[in-house]
Order: structure tokens, then sequence, then C-alpha cells
């Protein structure tokens, strides 16, 4: 199996950090963004959507990172705990995982991309404006997540499961992005958790070197 990703990316962690946690044998392949990788024919017939994170297995093609993270789940028997089959627990489940692409990263990635890509790609100046309607997102998406783990371990309740996985490694970017955090104990107690997990810990490595 290989994995074609770039490890300071959310959407990367994500998958290093399941595949880690499953202790799933994989290749890492570094996409680097930073160098238009990811625009080169090869990857680009891999992902026509020239995005990563990529999974190759045998011959099978899987692009969106939160569908790399059911896949993983689903190869290997550990990954029942984290993608349950009964009805409602799954969908639970799903229901973050969906949350996180509509929601979740849009508000996170708004204000990575202006207080940290473009710094890193020279695309000059942050956004004022987009700033301020990414951290109003982020606000009002931050306090329905801060009420949901009101009460529970983890975010689909008291198990670990892929709502984790989807949606923790967002937090990476916290300090780097200057999220608007203030208020948000749940996210910060559940964030701290998760990062402490030694699948998270080894995700996150390559950022910390950074």
């Amino acid at each position: 199996m290989k994995l074609h990703v770039f490890p300071p990316s959310p959407r990367a962690m994500k998958v290093i950090a399941l595949a880690e946690h499953l202790q799933i044998e994989h290749e890492t392949r570094i996409v680097d963004l930073t160098k238009g990788e990811q625009m080169k024919p090869d990857f680009t017939a891999l992902n026509p959507n020239q995005r990563m994170p990529v999974l190759e297995d045998d011959g099978f093609v899987l692009w969106e990172s939160n569908a790399i993270l059911q896949y993983l789940a689903m190869k290997n028997p550990a990954g029942a705990a984290l993608w349950p089959s009964d009805a409602r627990r799954q969908a639970d489940v799903g229901r973050w995982m969906f949350w996180e692409g509509a929601h979740w990263a849009p508000a996170c990635g708004t204000l990575g991309f202006e207080r940290v890509v473009k710094r890193l790609l020279g695309l000059g100046e942050p956004d004022a404006a987009a700033i301020a309607k990414g951290e109003e997102e982020f606000r009002r998406v931050g306090g329905i997540l801060n009420g949901a783990l009101r009460g529970r371990k983890w975010l689909a309740g008291n198990d670990l499961s892929l709502a984790d996985f989807a949606v923790a490694p967002w937090m990476a970017l916290a300090q780097m992005a200057q999220f608007p955090v203030s208020g948000l104990t749940e996210v910060a107690r559940w964030w701290e958790a998760f990062a402490a997990t030694p699948a998270m810990r080894k995700a996150l490595a390559p950022l910390q070197q950074r």
C-alpha cells in the first residue's frame, strides 16, 4: 500500500495517523505541494483533482481523505471499533466526517491558507476580509464542536472513532493559523488527548520539524 501525502496538511495527517494506529504497513510518498508536485502528469493520473492524499493498494486508487479513512478501517480487523457496523453508531461517525468536509475544513482551511500557506508559497499578504470571514465561521462551527464534545471523551461517544481522525488533525494548525479558540475548552481538552496518541504524535512529527 502507498500513501501519497504532504504531512504538514491535516488531510495528510489524518490518513497517516490512522494507518499508524491500525499498524497498516504502507509506503509513504511525499507530494510536495510547495513545488507543485500535485500538478505533475503522473500524480494527475492518480487524482485528476490534483490533490492529496491518494491511496494506492494493489491497483486500487482512492482519493478523498475521509474515503481513505473508511477504507483503511475496513482493511484491518481493529478498524471495526473505529467504523462500527451498527447503523446508528456508524451514521453518527459518518455525520461528523461529512461535517468536517462541509463546515470544519473550510473554516480551518481559510485561516490556514491566509496565515500559513500564503507565507510558505510566497503568495502575498493575508487577505483581511477573508480572515475576518474565516474567524467568524470558525467561531460558529467551533462552538458546535465544543458543544458536541461536552460530556463525552471522544467526538462520537466514549470510544475513539473515525470521527476523531477526520476532525481533530485540523487543530494542529491552531497556533500557526491563529484559530480563535478562546472559550473552546472542550475542543482543547479533546485535541490534547488526540494529539497525545502515539499515532497522532507520529503524524505530527513532520509539522513540528518545520
